[in-house]
């Protein structure tokens, strides 16, 4: 089936509707001062589930309030359940300029921001299908790297939601902040084994090409 995908953007993070025309999910969340711009994106649809790519604060901070409000769960990597209790239980680390400029203004919010676990939850893990929310053609996969758990979604044949696996803060690259920069390094090797589609980042611009 082809999906249409809507870019709500949330200052510089992304999050993501995917759509069959009626019904919705909704990837990443922003932080919490886009909450209502969220919202009534997310009220075009009947939306079915919210889907984290992780817990950092710019992806999931209000994932408690739109489960709530929408009355939908939340799913996500089971490996990163911890961050919602302490972030610095999977301490981030930066490679270039870029990098160390995010790095240094991420962790000042990081530590005065607490995001809530959802009450309505459950884990998910490499392949699994939406089919009980009505997309039984997208597909979790695991990208380890930037968090222990992050995840992507496949979508159909030609897009693939990628989170903070990648970035395009200035152009198309490997994270820029990372947990674990060999398992990174793999899970970009592991998205390019997908073939040509258009990834679509938790920062930057969606592009057909990294």
């Amino acid at each position: 089936m082809k999906y249409t995908i809507t870019h709500i953007k949330g200052g510089t993070d992304n999050c993501y509707l995917v759509s069959d025309g009626k019904n919705a999910v909704l990837f990443d969340t922003a932080s919490g001062e886009y909450l209502q711009q969220v919202i009534d994106e997310c009220g075009k649809y009947d939306l079915k589930l919210i889907v984290l790519s992780h817990p950092h604060f710019d992806h999931a901070e209000n994932a408690d309030a739109l489960s709530k409000k929408f009355n939908v769960p939340v799913a996500y990597n089971e490996a990163d359940d911890g961050i919602f209790d302490d972030y610095n239980s999977q301490p981030l680390y930066s490679y270039g300029i870029v990098g160390f400029v995010v790095l240094k203004a991420s962790l000042k919010v990081l530590s005065q921001t607490k995001v809530i676990r959802p009450e309505n939850r459950f884990f998910v893990k490499e392949g699994d299908t939406l089919a009980d929310y009505g997309f039984p053609d997208i597909k979790v996969v695991e990208l380890p790297g930037h968090s222990n758990g992050s995840i992507g979604l496949l979508v159909s044949d030609d897009a693939m939601l990628v989170g903070d696996a990648l970035d395009n803060w200035i152009r198309p690259a490997t994270a820029h902040l990372y947990t674990d920069l060999e398992a990174e390094k793999k899970t970009v090797e592991k998205i390019r084994s997908f073939g040509k589609r258009t990834y679509y980042y938790g920062h930057g611009k969606p592009t057909d090409k990294f």
